[in-house]
């Protein structure tokens, strides 16, 4: 059986390779994945890191999802907002528990995954260092822009996606900057789907200098 929090989350720990300081890579699924879709991409991401990987708790057509939604991409913002409020509250247990620091933690997500991670930044942004956020869309127009100047935001989108389409993507850039967040975003040259050329750009951004030394401050 895998371990469940308080909030209820199913999840994986897997503690970083040799008990070397790394940071903790966050893994949020997109619809109809679970816990273990994305720990390949983690270690991809960031060998060595530790990994903490997310089943989400809604069920839609019985695959898992992190939060409801009443069509295709519209969401339930009231049950978005609750279900980020229970991340956060994971969050705050799984640090105690596997004692992981959040100043090190990084959102990993994709597609429903990346969405929540996106609303985790905008009611929680100190809960995370850095985020990586594949095919992406604007959760909610916030009341107010939050400061953001830590984070470092890395979008990955797909120049034909479908569902999280350029007006998507460049409104969550807009919001990060405006925060005065350090975004990047790098446009995949296909749709919704994942591609290999995403994971390694947001590879080479996760090795870059100036990312280690904002996790390092």
């Amino acid at each position: 059986m895998l371990p469940t929090d308080k909030s209820g989350f199913i999840h994986r720990f897997v503690p970083a390779e040799n008990g070397i300081p790394q940071p903790t890579l966050l893994l949020l699924h997109g619809t109809g994945g679970d816990e273990d879709d994305l720990l390949s991409l983690g270690r991809e991401l960031w060998p060595g890191a530790a990994l903490l990987s997310l089943r989400g708790k809604v069920r839609e057509d019985g695959m898992p999802r992190f939060f409801r939604r009443l069509a295709e991409g519209i969401f339930d913002i009231e049950d978005l907002k609750f279900r980020t409020e229970e991340l956060a509250t994971f969050i705050d247990e799984a640090a105690k528990q596997y004692g992981f620091s959040q100043k090190y933690l990084i959102a990993v997500g994709y597609s429903n995954g990346a969405n929540i991670a996106a609303s985790l930044i905008l009611l929680h942004p100190h809960y995370l260092a850095a985020a990586v956020l594949f095919r992406v869309m604007m959760p909610f127009e916030p009341d107010i822009i939050r400061d953001f100047s830590h984070l470092s935001v890395f979008l990955g989108a797909g120049v034909r996606d479908p569902i999280a389409g350029r007006d998507q993507v460049d409104r969550v850039a807009a919001i990060l900057e405006a925060g005065r967040a350090d975004v990047t975003t790098f446009w995949h040259n296909g749709g919704h789907e994942l591609g290999a050329d995403d994971v390694e750009a947001a590879r080479a951004w996760l090795a870059e200098d100036k990312i280690r030394k904002r996790l390092a401050a």
